[in-house]
Order: structure tokens, then C-alpha cells, then sequence
């Protein structure tokens, strides 16, 4: 089995399943917030472009998009609001967040009444957070899915040094010999192989079949 994957950085994100919309009045402007899960810049620009069709009559649709278990792409745009003010804050909440695959629309029509550069800062920040403490996340988190594959008078302890880890099966096959597939965290990888091996006295095959993130 390869195991040049400790090798490397796989650090958990926080991934957006459900998203969210809220609104805020500030000096008779009003700022509504819609956030939406993404995986590509494509649906992140057709989302922005959905959010300028909604509201067109609006006097800025702002946005930023986060892209990437890593943050490798994001954008943002301010949309006609003083340089910096909108889309560069809306970004590093989202950033600051952790949230990963995150696109988000902050629309804003005018009330009126001149915001100043910090007054449009904290209006486009405060309602994003608001809008993704009402969104539906989960916790991404690197491992390996393993096929092992042993006789059936050995499948007793390594269910239990599965559970003791609270590892789950996610099937298993029972013929000849019994094949169990199992996600592994990247960080219990070969500590869990020694211990199957030791208390099967290598009488297993373990089979390494994807590396992956999963939900925990």
C-alpha cells in the first residue's frame, strides 16, 4: 500500500450544503444577503447573473465566491459601491468563515442616505454572517476508503478494532472469505493496518481504493 499521502497537507474544510438569504435595513437602505453552494466559477457567475436578473431595479448587486478545498479561486466585485467597501469585505467573511464552495449576492437599494466607507463595510459584512449562520454545513475531512479482506473467523476482531474507532462499515460481502469496505481518517491510516495485521497475524489483505474527503 502507497503511503506517501502523510506526506502531504490535508487539512478539514467546512463545506456549504444548504444556503441561506437575510436581509438588513440600514438608514433606510436595504441590504439583503443570498448565499448558494457552488463547485465551479461557471455556476458562480451564472448565480451572480440569476441575483441581477432577480433584482434589477436594485442599485448594486454585490458578490464574492470561494472555490476549492483550499480557497484556490475566489473573486469578488464591489459593483459600483466604492472600491473595497462591498465585494472585498462580503470575500473575507466568507474566507474568515471557512466555508469552501460558497458564492454570495449581497443586494443593497439605496435608501437615501450616504453610508460613509465604514457605515457600507459593516452593512455588507453583518448581513453575509447573518445569512451563513442560517446556512447548512458540514465538516469535510480527508481519508482513505480501504477494502480488507479476511477469513471469516477474523471478521469479529476487526469489527471491533473498527469500533473502537469508530470507524464504520459501509458494506460488507460474505463468501469464502468476507470483504469489508471502510472510510479510514487519513490520520489513523497505519495505525489501523498494523493493528489488523497484528491481531490477524497478516492474514489480510488490505486494498487501497480511493483517497478522498467524506462528511463526518
Amino acid at each position: 500500500m502507497e503511503k506517501d499521502i502523510h506526506n502531504q497537507s490535508y487539512e478539514d474544510f467546512v463545506l456549504l450544503i444548504k444556503g441561506a438569504e437575510a436581509e438588513l435595513i440600514e438608514k433606510k437602505s436595504r441590504f439583503i444577503a443570498t448565499v448558494r453552494p457552488v463547485e465551479s466559477e461557471k455556476e458562480a457567475v451564472a448565480f451572480v447573473e440569476e441575483m441581477k436578473k432577480k433584482y434589477y431595479d436594485a442599485r448594486h448587486n454585490c458578490s464574492a465566491f470561494v472555490i476549492g478545498s483550499k480557497a484556490q479561486l475566489t473573486r469578488s466585485s464591489d459593483d459600483g459601491e466604492p472600491s473595497g467597501t462591498a465585494g472585498r469585505p462580503m470575500l473575507e467573511v466568507l474566507l474568515g468563515s471557512g466555508i469552501r464552495n460558497v458564492a454570495a449576492v449581497v443586494t443593497r437599494y439605496f435608501g437615501g442616505t450616504l453610508l460613509g466607507t465604514g457605515g457600507l463595510v459593516r452593512a455588507y459584512s453583518s448581513v453575509l454572517k447573518e445569512a451563513l449562520q442560517k446556512c447548512e454545513i458540514a465538516c469535510q475531512h480527508f481519508g482513505v476508503r480501504l477494502k480488507i479482506k479476511v477469513e471469516y473467523n477474523m471478521v469479529g476482531k476487526i469489527q471491533y478494532i473498527l469500533a473502537s474507532k469508530k470507524i464504520e462499515i459501509e458494506n460488507s460481502n460474505y463468501a469464502a472469505n468476507v470483504e469489508m469496505t471502510v472510510i479510514v481518517p487519513i490520520e489513523e491510516y497505519d495505525r489501523l493496518c498494523k493493528e489488523i495485521a497484528e491481531v490477524t497475524s497478516a492474514c489480510v489483505k488490505i486494498e487501497e481504493l480511493e483517497r478522498l474527503y467524506y462528511f463526518v
